[in-house]
């Protein structure tokens, strides 16, 4: 008799590379990792608009250049720790798409549908945990990230960018300070933050290079000074220029929305005032709503300010590359103030950013609030300052 088979071995060895994602934007800067360390090439022979010359959509977009080189990433699986919410679930969808178009592996895990799915999730995830060589995260806060760094055998990390988050990120590891996201530091620490202590502690640990473990940073955030021992790597956004655009730039302005209500930061009466009075002195027709905006205060700024609401499919910096886009982009003290205009560099689109006035903040808000928020339009690059509102319905700007 011939002896019994036995299990079924693997077809293939474990990816060498795991990157954990939760936001669309992570995702991007993921590919614009990718792109940099050489694991997808560059747009195929149609370029990267495509035959018609116009990436007006994420499928244009994404069939643009992998046909000849499909494979080449092969090492790398990103794996979607999805949230529940379903803005940022549409366009996770649609970055994954554009992922696997670039010859990725994406693995779509819901760890947060149910109360049994974190333990699912992390139980499906650990071979591939400690097989994998390297590790690319793209929120070091992140509770769920933090846990999976403990199981991890990998000698080589990689931060991503998760918006301006990664120069507080910076700050807190050269410090040697515990992990806390900018709007709650200053507060006390709840049970939660208490019990779950030690494994914060230990993910601090492992994204600390020493001995044989090594940390890279990847971020288009000023960084002027990392911990002894990270490496810096530039992200130029290299990788979205390649294959979407140039766009479409019209005569007017657009306006870019954020989560500081939201968050707690700042007082909702007061942010309408603020983007009412500065779409009209900028002419602006179009708010680009966050993924995070609630549907009634959007609802309240559609009435209030005029403006057509935009919820974009996938993270602005695409959009704004594949136009239409306005001449002049305003902001609050965000992400996009550093990423936008890297996106758009060769255009002739500008960036402005307006400050956050402290009458504007909550009383709930963190003492760090303010100067956190400074600190982001203050290091801005390429872009133009508008002091307050009250300056900028007067038309005054001044180049950062």
């Amino acid at each position: 008799m011939s002896p019994r088979p036995g299990p079924t071995a693997p077809t293939a060895a474990a990816p060498t590379t795991l990157a954990f994602v939760e936001s669309p934007v992570q995702l991007l800067n993921v590919l614009e990792w990718a792109h940099s360390a050489g694991a997808i090439g560059p747009a195929g022979p149609a370029g990267p608009a495509g035959p018609a010359g116009q990436a007006g959509q994420a499928g244009q977009a994404g069939q643009a250049g992998p046909a000849g080189h499909a494979g080449q990433a092969g090492g790398l699986t990103v794996v979607v720790l999805s949230p529940n919410d379903p803005m940022t679930r549409g366009q996770l969808r649609r970055m994954a798409q554009l992922a696997r178009d670039e010859g990725l592996n994406v693995r779509w895990e819901e760890a947060r549908g149910g109360a049994a799915a974190p333990f699912q999730t992390i139980g499906g995830l650990t071979g591939a945990l400690r097989a994998a060589d390297r590790i690319v995260i793209g929120d070091p806060f992140s509770r769920y990230v933090q846990l999976l760094l403990t199981i991890t055998r990998a000698r080589s990390l990689v931060v991503v960018d998760d918006g301006t988050a990664t120069m507080e990120f910076i700050s807190q590891l050269a410090a040697g300070e515990r992990l806390v996201r900018w709007h709650r530091r200053g507060g006390r620490p709840g049970i939660r933050d208490l019990a779950f202590a030690p494994v914060s502690a230990s993910a601090r640990r492992r994204l600390t290079p020493g001995g044989k473990r090594t940390v890279e940073v990847f971020s288009s955030m000023p960084i002027e000074k990392a911990p002894q021992g990270v490496r810096v790597t530039a992200n130029t956004f290299a990788w979205t220029r390649d294959r979407f655009g140039p766009p479409r730039v019209s005569k007017g302005a657009d306006l870019v929305g954020t989560s500081l209500v939201e968050t707690g930061v700042v007082d909702l009466d007061r942010y309408v005032e603020a983007v009412r009075s500065l779409s009209r002195a900028h002419g602006a027709t179009r708010y680009f709503a966050h993924r995070r905006e609630s549907s009634e205060k959007l609802h309240r700024l559609a009435v209030e300010t005029g403006l057509q609401v935009v919820r974009p499919d996938l993270p602005l910096e695409l959009i704004a590359r594949r136009g239409p886009i306005g001449r002049t982009i305003l902001s609050f003290p965000s992400t996009v103030v550093h990423t936008l205009p890297l996106a758009l560099a060769g255009t002739e689109v500008r960036v402005a950013v307006c400050d956050i006035d402290p009458a504007w903040l909550t009383e709930n808000a963190s003492p760090r609030a303010q100067g956190f928020l400074s600190g982001v339009t203050g290091t801005a690059r390429d872009v133009h300052r508008l002091a307050s509102v009250a300056s900028a319905t007067q038309g005054v700007a001044a180049t950062a």
